[in-house]
């Protein structure tokens, strides 16, 4: 057997660089129109339901050691519908970054979530758009003399034996 030539060892590492940069750009589930689709509204919601809308803060990134190290967060945005019998409605979702500029609608048609359900978004580690004081504004709608939705995030990232976690709760705004 011949030993592998210095070019030849190149050109198995150019291609396997190559073969790993070819990854196709991964979608994001919870930005899947067809995720929110199935949960689109069909029917018409009476007058009578109360609105409101709901601010919450969202961390995709941290400053770590100094202000131009960053650190990526996971972050799992759960929308609860405390009410036993009754469903809530959202008609818009959007994400804004730190600098309070939208990066995303995740929807702006009604949705329900079920009594008891939750339903949930999710910031990948890797996506970074929303920056270190990003947030969503949720407007909802429910029955009278029902329990508002609740809106809450839990942020993740291990590094190592190391880990962070936190939480942050929607307050109301309007």
């Amino acid at each position: 057997m011949k030993p592998f030539t210095l070019r030849t060892v190149l050109s198995l590492i150019f291609a396997a660089i190559l073969c790993c940069s070819c990854e196709d750009s991964k979608v994001l589930n919870s930005t899947n129109p067809d995720k929110w689709k199935k949960r689109m509204l069909t029917s018409t919601l009476k007058d009578s339901m109360q609105i409101g809308s709901t601010f919450l803060s969202i961390y995709s990134q941290l400053h770590n050691r100094d202000e131009n190290q960053l650190i990526g967060l996971f972050a799992t945005v759960s929308l609860h519908n405390p009410n036993v019998n009754d469903s809530i409605f959202i008609d818009k979702t959007v994400y804004y970054n730190t600098d309070g500029k939208p990066i995303r609608t995740y929807f702006d048609k009604t949705i329900y979530i079920r009594p008891m359900e939750t339903v949930q978004i999710i910031i990948e580690e890797q996506d970074n758009e929303g920056g270190t004081g990003a947030n969503f504004v949720f407007d909802w709608k429910i029955k009278p003399n029902t329990i508002e939705p609740i809106f809450e995030a839990v942020m993740i990232s291990t590094y190592g034996s190391q880990s962070i976690s936190f939480i942050t709760n929607g307050k109301r705004i309007k």
